[in-house]
């Protein structure tokens, strides 16, 4: 089981350890977050602007939570306008591949609905990150059109009524 909760700056330190740990994994599938990212400076400021970001309830972020209480993934929405969101997660290598993305999805999709009175999600990713679109049709979103994700091909996806459980691929 995997467990939810909204970033906080306590975060920080597992946080940029889980980024750095698995930079090259997600580097295979998403765009790179460039080298400042990385450092402690540049990541102590992106840090606090999600945070301002999440204070001013335009955007939503979240860390997943191991059985053992470790980070192992993010998972966010994003924009926050008029009762939809974008949604976006990453996962860490060691946590793929066992339901953990799925079971986050699920979950933030009911907080969506229950907490944060969302009707709607969208998600993007490329079209060579198969395992992203699995979990997206999982969790009862629908592939809408193509797209680029970081000037690469990809997908976007639309998933409505929140509040109601996903039909079965």
């Amino acid at each position: 089981m995997v467990a939810l909760e909204p970033l906080r700056p306590d975060h920080a330190d597992a946080l940029l350890a889980f980024e750095r740990e698995n930079r090259a994994y997600f580097a295979r599938t998403v765009p790179d977050r460039g080298d400042t990212f990385f450092t402690a400076a540049g990541f102590a400021a992106r840090l606090q602007a999600l945070l301002d970001e999440q204070h001013a309830r335009v955007c939503r972020f979240h860390v997943v939570l191991g059985e053992d209480g470790e980070l192992i993934g993010r998972i966010n929405l994003i924009d926050l306008v008029d009762g939809s969101a974008e949604l976006g997660y990453r996962i860490g290598e060691q946590a793929a591949g066992r339901g953990v993305a799925t079971a986050a999805v699920a979950q933030v999709c009911r907080l969506a609905a229950t907490d944060y009175g969302l009707a709607s999600l969208t998600a993007v990713t490329t079209l060579d990150n198969a395992a992203s679109m699995r979990v997206l049709a999982r969790n009862g979103f629908t592939r809408v059109e193509n797209t680029t994700v970081g000037g690469q091909p990809g997908v976007r996806y639309e998933r409505r009524h929140l509040g109601t459980a996903p039909d079965s691929p």
